[in-house]
């Protein structure tokens, strides 16, 4: 019993900007208990992970919030990883570089707390975080046992 991870890999630690949306969508996210919550999809972040490009939405719980929330599945989900996927947040203060580029580090994934016990809800992720290559980085699948 115990939390695992995989170990570090310097190739999913990304420096990067955020494309910043102009117009700023409320997105409706539902939860593990039912319940749906609205969120601000702030902007994009674009790297490549294996040769593959990819593409990930970061949201804000509103306007504004500091803190980017980037909720995501990968190939691994429901194998190595949690199967609803994995969540990263981002500070405005402690997440970024001195020229101001955001430091995407796919190694700091962790699982929802909804995975360690029922008290807890979690949002879904959303259709258009899902990515098609292996995230093999950050927590792995959690076991009771």
């Amino acid at each position: 019993m115990g939390l695992n991870y995989f170990p570090p890999d310097p190739d999913l630690r990304f420096e990067t900007e955020l494309d910043e949306h102009g117009e700023k969508e409320t997105v409706r996210m539902a939860y593990t208990k039912g319940e749906e919550r609205d969120f601000v999809r702030w902007g994009e972040f674009r790297f490549s992970v294996g040769g593959e490009e990819c593409v990930l939405q970061a949201y804000k719980s509103d306007a504004g919030e500091e803190r980017l929330f980037i909720p995501f599945r990968d190939t691994t989900s429901g194998r190595e990883t949690y199967g609803a996927g994995r969540y990263l947040d981002l500070d405005w203060a402690r997440n970024r570089t001195a020229d101001g580029k955001w430091i995407l580090d796919l190694n700091r994934a962790y699982n929802p707390w909804c995975v360690y016990s029922e008290s807890y809800t979690c949002p879904f992720v959303p259709q258009e975080n899902r990515l098609a290559v292996p995230v093999r980085a950050g927590e792995k699948n959690y076991s009771k046992k």
